[in-house]
């Protein structure tokens, strides 16, 4: 039976408001050890921000990162998801034809996780270099 994305997911994902800038979501992943937010206006969903956005699309464009906020970065929109009960073939499926390397899990309409492709690849080949690199502590 395939694993459900509940099983390989990494819970209680960092969520903050669409209005936070940019620099204080920078501050958080670091301070985490992340690479990814995801983005809130109110209670829905409002997308996903990796520490790549903020480098393209503040960093380089020269906005000021303090008054920048993550809806100006924000992964555009339809955001894909997946529910923490669809299974780790769906999350393969859905990058590869979506063309990302993270999912939010999205149940009775709240975030509750996050899946990369770096933790399928522990899912389906623990020995796999992408594997291995997923594993390791971050480099702070």
């Amino acid at each position: 039976m395939p694993q459900s994305i509940r099983e390989v997911m990494t819970s209680n994902p960092v969520i903050l408001p669409a209005t936070t800038p940019v620099a204080d979501a920078a501050c958080r992943m670091k301070d985490e050890g992340i690479g990814d937010v995801l983005v809130v206006d109110g209670n829905e969903l409002r997308g996903l921000v990796t520490d790549r956005d903020i480098v393209i699309r503040a960093v380089a464009d020269g906005r000021d990162t303090t008054t920048t906020t993550l809806a100006d970065v924000c992964s555009p929109t339809p955001l894909v998801t997946l529910a923490p009960t669809d299974d780790v073939d769906d999350a393969v499926r859905l990058m590869s034809t979506s063309a990302v390397r993270r999912l939010p899990v999205v149940e009775n309409g709240q975030a509750i996780g996050i899946v990369s492709i770096g933790d399928l690849a522990m899912e389906r080949d623990p020995q796999s270099a992408l594997a291995d690199i997923s594993a390791a502590a971050p480099n702070q």
